[in-house]
Order: C-alpha cells, then sequence, then structure tokens
C-alpha cells in the first residue's frame, strides 16, 4: 500500500474493478454503474476507514489511498504504454507513506480504475474530495480545502474569456492549486488555441505561461498529476515529460519576485487566521480585525496581476458587506474593481460539504470603476451550470461600505433607488448592539421563576416571524428569568427598543425579523435582559426621530427585506449591514407611521414602504 504500492490488485479490466468497489461499499448495483457514482459513494466508506484511524495517522491514511487511487487511475489511463510512468513521483516519495489494509487498497485500485473513465477535471474534482473528506476536521479548515466543482471552474475560466483573457498568450497563475481544479482546465484551453503549430510547440508554451502554488505536498502532486494527464497525448506526441509546474510553497509568505500574470484563477482557502506580526504588517491595507484567509489571497492576487491583468476568484460572499472586510473593499475599488459577480444561487450541493455562500468574481487590475453585471448560476440535471442575468451594479462613493448588488430578478431598480438615499438608522436616532448576554457564561443566574432582584431574559425565539414580540422561553435549556451577580448590571436594558433576530439563511421567507419591545413589558418589570443571539437597535437619546415600532414595521417589510439581501454576504445579520442600511428620510415615514396608527392593513402598509422606495408593488 501507499508508496510501495502493490501491484495484485490490479484488475484486468474495468468492470471486474467496478465490482469489486460495489462489493465492498456494500452495493449490489451492476457493474455498469457510473464512475462519478462510484467515486461518490466509495467517499462514504473510506471516511469511515479514516475516522477509525489514530487523528494523529489519518492525514498519512487518506494520502496513502490517494496514493493507490492515483497509481490504479494513471496505470488505467496509459494502458498499452510500456512505461506507464507516475508523474512526478519524488514528491511522493519523500512523504513515507503508511501501508493500507487489503481492503483499502483494494478499494483505492477500484476507485482509481472507475475515475480513468471519467474526464480529467472531474477525476480530478472527486479524487480531490475524496481526499479531503479523508483529512482531519481541524487540518481540513486550517487549510481551508474545498475543492471546485468542474462546471463552476469552466464558468470562472468562460467570464475571464469574455473579460479579455487570451488563452494563447496569457501568463497565469493559480496560487493556492490544491488538486489542480483550475491549472488542467487552464492548460487544456492554452492548448486549443496553439492545435495548429505541433506537439513540441505547443508544449512548450503552456509550460512557460502556466503555473501553480501549494503549501500542501501531496495537494501539489495531485495537481501535477491531473496536469500531465490533460496533456499527455501531447507528451507522448513531442517525446516530452512536464518539468514539475506546481511550486510547493506557501504563497502568503513567498518572497515576491518580478514574475506578474495576466490572469490569476483560483479558488483560495478559506477561513479565520491568525497572523505573524510579519504577516499583519505585510497584508495591513486590507486587514480590519480578524483575518481571513481568502482576503489575504485576494489581496496576494492584486500583487501578483500585472496592470490590465485579470482577477478570478471564487470565495465567499462575506467580503461583499462584512466589517471584517471593509479595509479589502477598499483596495479592491481603488486597484481592482469588479467587473462580473456570479452568484451560486444553490448553497447546499455545489461544494462537498459546504455550505457557505459563494460566488465568482471578475476584477480588473488597474481599471477605472465602472457598471458591472451580476448573474445567477443554477444546476441542471446534467451537471452543467446555466447563468441568468439580474443586472448592473455600481460600487458605493464610499468604496469601503458594503456594496449593493442585484440578488433577485429586478433588484436594479431597488439599488438604483435605494443608492439615493442618504440617511441610515443613525438618522433615525439609533445605533445597533448584540444582546449583552451571552447565556452559556452565565448559566448560574438563569431562573426559572420571577423575583424582585430578577429580570426577563429575551431569546431570539420571543420574536416572532409576524413581527410580534411575545415573552417564551420553551426550547431546551432555556429559562425565562436571569438573575444578574454583583458586578453584571451591564447585562440589563430598561429603554424601549427594537430587537431583530441576529441569525438568519438566505433561504427563510424573510432575512429581517424584527419586534418592539413593548414600554408596556418594560413598565411591568423594570427592565429586560437579552440573550446575544438577538440584535438590539437602540436609542442614542432619549428622543428619537422614528418611533421604535415605526422601526420594527419598516424593517418587517418586503421591500427592505430584499434590500438587506442586497447587502448581506452571510447567515449573520450584522450590526454593521444593519446600520448601513439605505433608509427613507424620517419626515417622509409621516403616511407609514399614521397607518401604524390606525390598524391598517399589511398589504397597506407594504404598499407604502415599496412606494417609498419606488416600487409599484411591496
Amino acid at each position: 500500500g501507499g508508496a510501495g504500492w502493490n501491484r495484485r490488485w490490479m484488475p484486468d479490466d474495468a468492470s471486474t474493478s467496478i465490482a469489486l468497489v460495489q462489493m465492498l461499499i456494500g452495493r449490489s448495483a451492476a457493474p455498469t454503474t457510473a464512475p462519478r457514482d462510484i467515486l461518490t459513494e466509495a467517499r462514504t466508506t473510506f471516511r469511515a476507514m479514516a475516522e477509525a484511524q489514530r487523528p494523529d495517522a489519518q492525514l498519512g491514511f487518506a494520502r496513502a489511498v490517494i496514493s493507490d487511487v492515483i497509481r490504479a487511475y494513471w496505470t488505467i489511463l496509459r494502458r498499452g504504454d510500456r512505461d506507464p510512468w507516475l508523474p512526478a513521483v519524488e514528491p511522493l516519495t519523500a512523504l513515507d507513506l503508511p501501508p493500507l489494509s487489503d481492503a483499502a487498497a483494494q478499494l483505492a485500485c477500484g476507485v482509481g480504475t472507475a475515475a480513468a473513465g471519467l474526464d480529467v477535471p472531474e477525476a480530478a474534482y472527486l479524487i480531490g474530495v475524496l481526499y479531503t473528506s479523508m483529512m482531519p476536521g481541524k487540518i481540513r479548515s486550517a487549510a481551508g480545502a474545498y475543492y471546485t466543482p468542474p462546471a463552476l471552474c469552466e464558468r470562472l475560466l468562460d467570464m475571464a474569456s469574455e473579460a479579455g483573457v487570451d488563452w494563447g498568450t496569457a501568463r497565469v497563475l493559480d496560487p493556492a492549486c490544491g488538486g489542480g481544479a483550475f491549472l488542467s482546465p487552464v492548460a487544456r484551453r492554452m492548448t486549443e488555441h496553439w492545435k495548429d503549430r505541433g506537439a513540441e510547440a505547443t508544449l512548450a508554451s503552456v509550460i512557460d505561461r502556466l503555473r501553480g502554488f501549494e503549501i500542501d505536498p501531496f495537494a501539489a502532486w495531485l495537481s501535477q498529476v491531473f496536469l500531465e494527464a490533460t496533456l499527455w497525448p501531447l507528451c507522448a506526441e513531442a517525446g516530452i515529460r512536464l518539468p514539475m509546474m506546481v511550486e510547493v510553497c506557501d504563497s502568503l509568505s513567498k518572497d515576491p519576485t518580478d514574475e506578474i500574470y495576466d490572469l490569476v484563477v483560483g479558488n483560495p482557502p478559506y477561513g479565520r487566521i491568525t497572523l505573524s506580526p510579519e504577516m499583519r504588517v505585510k497584508y495591513k491595507r486590507s486587514l480590519y480585525g480578524h483575518a481571513n484567509l481568502y482576503g489575504l489571497f485576494t489581496d496576494l492576487a492584486l500583487r501578483l496581476a500585472k496592470p490590465g491583468g485579470t482577477i478570478a476568484y471564487v470565495t465567499p460572499t462575506s467580503f461583499l458587506a462584512g466589517e471584517y472586510y471593509k479595509a479589502l473593499r477598499g483596495v479592491l475599488a481603488k486597484e481592482a474593481p469588479p467587473v462580473s459577480i456570479d452568484f451560486v444561487s444553490e448553497r447546499k450541493g455545489v461544494f462537498a460539504d459546504v455550505l457557505q455562500e459563494a460566488v465568482l468574481t471578475i476584477y480588473r487590475r488597474g481599471g477605472q470603476s465602472q457598471p458591472g453585471y451580476v448573474h445567477f448560476l443554477s444546476s441542471t440535471a446534467q451537471g452543467e451550470v446555466h447563468a441568468t442575468l439580474a443586472g448592473a451594479f455600481n460600487l458605493p462613493d464610499i468604496p469601503d461600505q458594503p456594496w449593493l448588488l442585484p440578488r433577485a430578478s429586478g433588484d436594479s431598480a431597488l439599488i438604483h433607488a435605494a443608492e439615493a438615499m442618504p440617511c441610515r438608522l443613525v438618522d433615525y436616532g439609533y445605533k445597533v448592539s448584540t444582546g449583552p448576554l451571552v447565556w452559556n457564561r452565565h448559566k448560574a443566574g438563569l431562573r426559572d421563576d420571577y423575583a424582585k432582584s430578577r429580570y426577563p431574559l429575551i431569546w431570539a425565539e420571543a420574536v416572532r416571524p409576524d413581527g410580534r414580540f411575545e415573552f417564551r422561553a420553551l426550547k431546551r435549556g432555556h429559562k425565562p428569568f436571569f438573575e444578574p451577580a454583583a458586578g453584571e448590571r451591564w447585562v440589563v436594558t430598561g429603554f424601549p427598543c427594537v430587537l431583530l433576530q441576529r441569525t438568519t439563511a438566505k433561504e427563510q421567507n424573510r432575512r429581517l425579523i424584527a419586534a418592539e419591545l413593548p414600554q408596556a413589558f418594560l413598565d411591568r418589570y423594570g427592565a429586560v435582559v437579552v440573550e446575544n443571539h438577538l440584535n438590539m437597535i437602540r436609542p442614542l437619546e432619549q428622543t428619537v426621530a422614528v418611533d421604535p415600532d415605526v422601526v420594527a414595521t419598516l424593517l418587517n417589510t418586503a421591500v427592505v427585506d430584499q434590500l438587506f439581501r442586497c447587502i448581506n454576504g452571510s447567515v449573520a445579520v450584522s450590526a454593521y449591514e444593519l446600520e448601513a442600511l439605505p433608509l427613507p428620510s424620517p419626515a417622509s415615514l409621516g403616511p407609514l407611521t399614521a397607518l401604524l396608527r390606525e390598524g391598517a392593513s399589511r398589504e397597506a402598509i407594504e404598499s407604502e414602504v415599496a412606494a417609498l422606495y419606488g416600487q409599484r408593488n411591496a
């Protein structure tokens, strides 16, 4: 097993291998089962095998499995060759991989054989996902290793083409190339432009213009394997072995060189990272508070793309609005404004084991900020993606502010109206803060019954989906009252405010779910304690320009909810984004206040607020 791969597990034909895999994963389907289904189902079996290993042995096990998968894949792919060499075997042998059990070695061999029946990008993706699924959770999270589906890779490269990238001449870098998700399809596009110039000249051009960086030596080897799998017909014709085109290095701390690129492309890793003082200085221009890996890689791309060059990235959406990314947005607007943005409509099932919303973005290095275009991407039954135009966008005048982008058909008109609105919650007389009580740090203060020294504890469930406040504590572990200890008076709230749920998903009917904390409730108990899964929209002074119930009503309308979706980039409803939400002037809210006081219907209120935003219907 592992680096000492044993050929006794190599079957005589692919159907025998697939039947063997099905037996090992407990299936009784016919040997004609699609190879992609085989790889998908084998992932569950291998993940269980990995979890049965000692924690410190799981990564070695994962690499040994994939090593055998690749050897079988390569042998089937090159069957008939007298010398089916394994690409760049030296990095592999240097890892000193552990032996595998007979069952794991047989299964790996069968999976590799099945993968050889797939197109190279799909095989690369499925094998890469198999590798990351066996990684220990902490290592995978620290590395931010989530591979890009082939359909999204092709879409991003198409977007780069539309932005002017010339595959016949462009120098291209993926600074976090993982398992080669982008290198292989880029190489294919390059060869198509040189197909009439002969194998040797075509290979020389690709070798000169394409590079990858990768911190994980094993993933770098995978990239090289699939790059050579893509190019091996040309290699055979020209009699040329590919040099190592993937450099094992830490891209973020790599010493700068004079090399710059026409295209920097990829799906950089993501996740919070603690930076050394040196790294914080290096990337300080794009940092505000916590650092995230993908934000650093975005800054890095700005340094590696030449003037007039293109950056094409798949990332989470959080940089579009989050406070921690305000400095990065400012740098992007100044140095490489976005020209097109595609939102991945479905969160679940697009990336394996990922629920974060993703976005494909094209930036032009050194370009002037101008209207860009947004598309929505949806998957087809054939595994492809379909792009639907959503509309145009402009960056805000203060570019580090959240970017307003269409999130549904027809949003452009709403955004255009909102851009002309200068008022924010501060103009109404409010600021936003998080409920002060982190309950699991103060369990000793939770109480079942009311007493003189206790206050009602307001949980997120008290803010009902229909905008009503209802004092309740029904969920497991919740208690209705809290008794502050000495020195904990800071958790007590004694003034009217608007409460708003802090975490909602884009799949919910509403992202903004608000309710007024009634004055009558405060009069009854004197004060309350608000738990930290609620935002508090609280008055700056005793007198406000807009009453709390009017603020809650406004936030609960469909048009304001949709506008918030055009700002928000995560499941969190953050204070920063709420305070950036464009709002009608206080003077224009007289008719809305009158409707509310006279008990008007929901339809009448929705219609009034829609009109304030220039919309005919709520």
